[in-house]
């Protein structure tokens, strides 16, 4: 089913990755799981999904904090990490925004937009044969405020030369979709993967 797009005529898209892209959310919370398990942290799946395009390391910190842990975030990220590459293979394309890279690869440029590592998104998108549709990722690192502030979405659109009242945005997050709000962008809500 393609998803349907607002009127406008528009000049490039941002796509985040996670849950928009790839349909890898339910890999993703089974790594979180897996590895928070091992310090003994709980991560409930509707907490998960409402802290969707949040920073995997204020996540971990957060987790801390709520319960009481002392979790060494950055070897709990690295873990978290190798945990989801080893699940990659299940890992499939959204497909109502499969169809809308088909549809306009060559035509428009695209870029990425997103909470995750480069590592991440590059395995991600690697693993489904569409790295090389996007001409600019912009990801964990590469800005200082994550989702809702508009910045990621500002320099994607900077990075690729289009005015961002230009851009339109793919986005499954309450967080991603008030960001592109924010950047003064369009956007295309992805449904969650139960609404699909």
């Amino acid at each position: 089913m393609l998803l349907p797009l607002p009127d406008g005529d528009f000049k490039a898209y941002l796509f985040d990755c996670d849950g928009t892209i790839t349909d890898s959310m339910p890999a993703h919370y089974r790594a979180w799981c897996k590895a928070l398990g091992e310090w003994g942290a709980e991560f409930p799946e509707e907490l998960f999904y409402a802290w969707g395009g949040r920073l995997v390391v204020d996540i971990i910190a957060d987790l801390n904090e709520r319960q009481g842990l002392n979790m060494p975030v950055a070897e709990v990220a690295a873990r978290r990490e190798e945990l989801f590459q080893e699940l990659l293979t299940e890992v499939e394309a959204v497909p109502g925004v499969l169809e809308h890279i088909e549809a306009s690869y060559g035509r428009i440029p695209f870029g990425v937009v997103s909470g995750s590592t480069r590592e991440s998104v590059t395995a991600s998108l690697t693993a489904l044969g569409l790295l090389d549709r996007f001409e600019v990722l912009v990801c964990a690192g590469d800005y200082a405020r994550p989702k809702p502030d508009p910045e990621g979405y500002l320099l994607g659109a900077r990075l690729l030369g289009v005015d961002p009242a230009d851009c339109l945005v793919f986005e499954d997050t309450d967080l991603g979709v008030a960001a592109a709000e924010a950047a003064g962008m369009g956007y295309s809500r992805v449904p969650p993967p139960w609404e699909r």
